[in-house]
């Protein structure tokens, strides 16, 4: 496992990133070097259309993207089944060692082929950002000479990925910007997601437009004597802490949800990235504590499937549901993977429908698709 010190470092590699995403291949050499691998990659797939493109990568040869490509659209209907939730959450590492034999003689085949020829022992793969047909996947690569990976590497990785996946999802509401500590304001008033910039305990430091818009407005933000705030007591308390965290200890702040549902009258979310440490991230405002990222339904970016799931106070098995819809499956299909009653599955959904004030399947899968984290253009 890593030292506390290490384990700091590299995540504050991860949070710079959000700020200069170029610097993601220098970090994915220390994500995959912290659990003993020697090639990384940030992957998006399009499901939908069987596109896949590499966003950021470490240590890969020509030889090994052009071999990943050949078998793309056996890879796609395979991230399909493994990233399907069915088999592992979002977040939650999977070792390609221990699932393979779960895909069928043609996924062997295509693992073996790629292993052999890539000189490949074992992969681990996260997903760490999804959207209703598109996925963003971490890859870690061991070589042959390191051995399979074990358990210990994947506690290391669980470490890591709360604070990849808050990395990309700011990323992802940026477009990709870079940006740059003498434009700061005039950068953040370009953005559509709402950036507030706050100091010691959530003193407003800076708002670009569309969060000047929320607080002139209150909702679903407003600022009491300076300070960032919330109405709803819960959601301003889960959010002080987050802040909180961002100052004390960055690498505390992803043991919790990915996004803090701000409980408005219109279902929003908040994202906290820490600024307090860190050479890039403490030249664009020094005495900065983090930049909350606020994202709401009519905007062009979302929250994932959880998030948006806590905002309508939804029950865990309604959760369940939801999460079998967004990804195509008919009520019935739902009902069978969760091995629940196609009457029980229906009593949920119209529990769903009545918490989020829809009426019909197709608008419910049409919010999510505003609530889901999307992967932009690029992915395309």
């Amino acid at each position: 496992m890593l030292s506390h010190r290490r384990l700091s470092d590299v995540i504050g590699m991860i949070y710079d990133c959000a700020i200069e995403p170029d610097r993601w291949p220098a970090t994915l050499a220390e994500i995959c070097r912290s659990i003993g691998c020697m090639s990384g990659f940030l992957l998006l797939v399009d499901l939908e259309h069987s596109s896949h493109k590499f966003a950021h990568s470490w240590g890969l040869s020509p030889d090994w993207q052009q071999r990943y490509f050949a078998y793309a659209d056996q890879l796609t209907g395979f991230y399909s089944l493994a990233f399907s939730r069915q088999y592992k959450l979002d977040g939650e590492p999977l070792i390609m060692s221990r699932f393979i034999d779960q895909t069928g003689a043609n996924g062997r085949r295509v693992y073996e082929d790629l292993k052999r020829t890539l000189s490949i022992t074992d992969v681990m793969q996260t997903v760490v950002l999804r959207e209703a047909r598109r996925i963003a996947i971490l890859t870690a690569s061991r070589h042959d000479d390191g051995g399979i990976l074990m358990d210990r590497d994947v506690a290391t990785m669980r470490l890591l990925v709360p604070h990849v996946r808050r990395a990309v999802k700011i990323i992802d509401m940026l477009d990709a910007k870079k940006i740059e500590a003498d434009t700061l304001a005039a950068t953040l008033d370009t953005f559509v997601a709402a950036v507030v910039v706050v100091g010691e305990e959530g003193r407003i430091l800076h708002a670009n437009d569309a969060a000047r818009k929320m607080l002139a407005a209150r909702t679903p933000i407003a600022a009491v004597d300076g300070v960032l705030a919330v109405r709803n007591a819960a959601a301003n308390a889960e959010l002080s802490a987050a802040i909180c965290l961002a100052r004390n200890d960055e690498s505390q702040i992803g043991t919790g949800a990915l996004g803090v549902p701000l409980r408005s009258d219109e279902p929003s979310v908040a994202h906290v990235l820490p600024l307090a440490r860190g050479d890039v991230r403490t030249r664009l405002m020094p005495q900065a504590t983090a930049a909350v990222f606020i994202t709401r339904a009519k905007s062009e970016s979302c929250t994932d499937v959880r998030a948006l799931a806590r905002s309508f106070n939804l029950t865990a098995a309604e959760t369940r549901l939801l999460e079998q819809l967004a990804h195509n499956a008919t009520l019935a299909d739902a009902a069978g993977t969760l091995d629940i009653s196609q009457e029980t599955a229906r009593t949920h959904l119209a529990h769903i429908f009545s918490k989020t004030g829809i009426s019909r399947q197709a608008d419910l899968l049409t919010l999510v698709d505003r609530l889901v984290p999307p992967i932009r253009r690029s992915a395309r």
